[in-house]
């Protein structure tokens, strides 16, 4: 897991959702929120800690995620992959990409929870269908392999081609391969998946 978001939205989606979500939190939610981002920054976990505490209590989902995070590194609070496990499914429960694709690693490792890989499959999902690019790669491989799913070369295709078009350049070659052992049926399947997808 990643301390921060590595999202790559362009400035002007990010202002537009910001100024969204005003509408939805008081001005000191997010006035607590920044300082934390702003300590976190500096390497003052105890007081991001705190910041972050208080905005995720009130239902930010940025500051739950974040929150989780500390949680499961020991960073300015005692490590508890319990309560990363809560935070991260808060905000994968409010519609935090990253957040989604965290809890789907959490079930499937058994962190903070029990493991479960139907549950973990259903976040990754969630998180490739809102674009999450390694979501959709790791379940083009586990379609693939039929890794705790059934092996389905129209699915992995599909996924293989979402985590492409999210920018994962390692679904290129896993793509290419799954391509060589396809018939033309399938792969025209797959391509209507995807087109499916993109059209939803």
């Amino acid at each position: 897991m990643t301390l921060f978001s590595p999202d790559k939205t362009p400035k002007h989606a990010i202002l537009a959702l910001l100024a969204a979500l005003l509408f939805a939190f008081s001005p000191a939610l997010f006035a607590d929120y920044e300082d934390g981002i702003n300590a976190a920054f500096e390497g003052n976990y105890a007081t991001a800690f705190r910041e972050f505490s208080l905005a995720a209590e009130e239902g930010l989902d940025l500051a739950q995620f974040n929150l989780a995070i500390l949680y499961f590194t020991g960073r300015g609070v005692e490590k508890d992959e319990a309560l990363a496990f809560k935070w991260t499914l808060a905000a994968a429960e409010q519609g935090h990409t990253d957040a989604q694709f965290n809890l789907a690693s959490l079930y499937s490792e058994g962190d903070g929870t029990k493991k479960d890989m139907d549950k973990a499959v259903e976040w990754f999902t969630y998180a490739a269908r809102a674009g999450h690019p390694l979501s959709a790669f790791i379940l083009a491989s586990m379609y693939k392999d039929g890794d705790h799913v059934s092996r389905d070369a129209v699915q992995a295709h599909a996924w293989a081609s979402l985590a492409i078009s999210n920018e994962n350049a390692d679904a290129i070659g896993l793509r290419e391969e799954l391509e060589d052992d396809m018939s033309p049926t399938q792969l025209s399947q797959a391509r209507r998946l995807f087109a499916r997808w993109q059209l939803e």
